[in-house]
């Protein structure tokens, strides 16, 4: 086989890994499968090797490529074995879906000759995978391998990015043949319709309040640098969403995410770039605080599928972020900039942002027993160092992490995004620790998320990557607790056992660990933690009473 000449040759296992790293693809994220046997010995053989990194669940496998799509930008490639390996799959694949992750996902599946004769695992998986990936076929020509490969690497690439699923028969992928690679080719960025960047400029020029909203594809689709001249020549107030927490410093003077709140009640024009107008952001409805009308909504995406249509928008922008963002900024300031009113607007926004981050420190020194769960940030979030990487895998331990700790980096927060599927933090901080080896990389957990990964813990151990792991441990399933205390007084089904010993399954599974039940001891914990070199647990004894004051439900 020669990759550099184009010509490939061998069984299919060797076409699909040319074609997956033409794409920048350098590391298989699987659970071993005999449907699938030929891609790892094609990983294996080749020069150089690609690393094959195994889990012990085939979640965790998919996780792990969608934070690496996250984290590098570049397509994260899973391969799962036939049948219940792609099932097992589905909930990370719908993940990545709803987040927009370019990820590939590769399935065995039962020979061709043997299909309909009931042979080991034969399930048709394309049509339960296509309602949930940007594309799902089946690839039956062994000679067409790298090519089926090739468009679905592109397909997953471009924008609105989103996962796709292959399958190939274990026939069809052991069998020899000869194929010409694909040539690499950058698609042309789509430039913004000027009608349309016309009608956002002049509602953004005419606004006294407005607010700039800054989601995950600004981050995804690399347009950070225009996001960030946006904002500095307009003066722009900035909440940023997912992983678009992160693309100004948190001591940046238009960042006012603590005042989103006063902010959304009181704006008049938003502008929400990379991110749908979901539950997060109240699906679109902003401003009448005191009576005020309601705001008027600009949407930018970076495909046309994209933008809203549940709600009326006052102008619409589709196509390459950084070209939206550019020609939105270029036409405002052509119009004569921002209006006077907007700076003293951002500077009103940003000292209500520091009073909410100054009102914090009574909870983030809190010395009650049980340990507050804000205890636990006000001694992680001083440890953090600027290229930290944060997961977060739970519910109300995990909305107090969205409170506390702000990522001074892009891609330095990884949540599960919009679908809200518990189970990401082991693949997710697998993929960080490859990604970015020399940063601290951080997994904070609910009690109830751990129970979904924390066998992969074995993952980690095996393949050398430290991790630190903060379990709040309150005995509960809380964002279910509260919420059905409240509609019927009494809840069931909610509660998980305090005692469990989450610091114990990682020490089994050859990593360290331990409990802390005194808010005193958990700085010192956390030291040992970071220096430890190994997945280490720090489970935190925290008080089941202390619910997250949340504002939406997602309802």
């Amino acid at each position: 086989m020669s990759e550099q000449t184009g010509r490939l040759e061998g069984h299919g296992g060797h076409h699909v890994l040319a074609a997956a790293r033409r794409h920048g693809v350098d590391t298989v994220f699987t659970l071993s499968g005999a449907h699938v046997f030929p891609v790892y010995d094609a990983a294996t053989t080749s020069r150089p090797p690609t690393r094959l990194v195994d889990v012990r669940h085939e979640q965790t496998a998919v996780f792990a490529a969608e934070g690496t799509a996250k984290l590098t930008r570049r397509p994260g490639f899973a391969v799962l074995t036939a049948g219940p390996g792609v099932t097992n799959g589905v909930s990370a694949v719908t993940t990545a879906y709803f987040n927009g992750s370019p990820v590939v996902v590769l399935g065995g599946r039962a020979p061709q000759y043997r299909w309909g004769s009931g042979s080991l695992q034969e399930l048709d998986h394309v049509p339960l995978l296509a309602p949930v990936t940007k594309a799902a076929t089946t690839l039956t020509d062994p000679a067409r391998i790298a090519a089926g490969m090739d468009a679905a690497f592109r397909t997953a690439l471009a924008p609105h990015r989103g996962p796709v699923f292959v399958d190939v028969p274990m026939d069809v992928l052991f069998t020899p043949a000869q194929e010409d690679l694909p040539d690499a080719v950058a698609p042309e960025p789509v430039e913004p319709d000027d009608a349309a960047v016309a009608a956002a400029a002049r509602e953004l020029a005419g606004a006294h309040h407005p607010v700039l909203v800054l989601g995950s594809d600004v981050w995804t689709g690399g347009a950070e640098d225009a996001a960030v001249r946006l904002v500095e020549e307009l003066g722009l107030p900035v909440v940023a969403n997912g992983m678009g927490r992160g693309l100004l410093r948190r001591d940046h003077e238009r960042l006012v995410t603590r005042a989103r709140s006063a902010a959304f009640g009181r704006a008049d024009v938003v502008v929400v770039v990379g991110t749908p107008l979901d539950f997060r952001l109240g699906y679109g409805g902003f401003g009448g605080n005191d009576g005020a009308p309601a705001a008027r909504v600009v949407h930018v995406a970076d495909d046309p599928s994209q933008l809203a249509t549940h709600t009326d928008l006052a102008a619409g922008v589709a196509g390459d972020l950084t070209r939206c963002l550019d020609a939105l900024r270029e036409a405002v300031t052509a119009a004569g900039g921002t209006r006077p009113e907007v700076a003293g607007w951002a500077s009103e926004l940003r000292d209500a942002a520091r009073a909410a981050v100054a009102s914090d420190a009574e909870l983030l020194a809190s010395s009650s027993d049980p340990i507050h769960p804000a205890r636990v940030y006000g001694e992680l979030v001083p440890r953090l160092a600027d290229d930290a990487v944060v997961i977060g895998d739970g519910g109300d331990f995990v909305s107090f992490a969205g409170r506390f700790v702000e990522p001074n980096q892009p891609g330095g927060w990884l949540d599960p995004g919009p679908y809200g599927c518990l189970g990401t933090g082991a693949g997710y901080a697998a993929a960080a620790r490859l990604a970015r080896p020399s940063a601290q990389v951080v997994l904070l957990l609910g009690d109830g998320a751990a129970g979904f990964s924390l066998m992969d813990v074995d993952t980690l151990v095996r393949h050398r990557l430290p991790v630190v792991m903060v379990v709040g441990n309150n005995g509960a399933w809380g964002l279910e607790k509260h919420p059905m205390r409240m509609l019927y007084g009494y809840d069931v089904v909610a509660d998980l056992d305090q005692h469990t010993r989450y610091d114990d399954v990682v020490k089994a599974l050859g990593g360290a660990g331990e409990t802390v039940k005194d808010p005193a001891d958990l700085g010192p914990a956390l030291d040992r933690a970071f220096a430890a070199g190994v997945p280490y647990l720090v489970n935190v004894l925290t008080d089941p009473e202390q619910a997250y004051p949340r504002s939406t439900t997602g309802i």
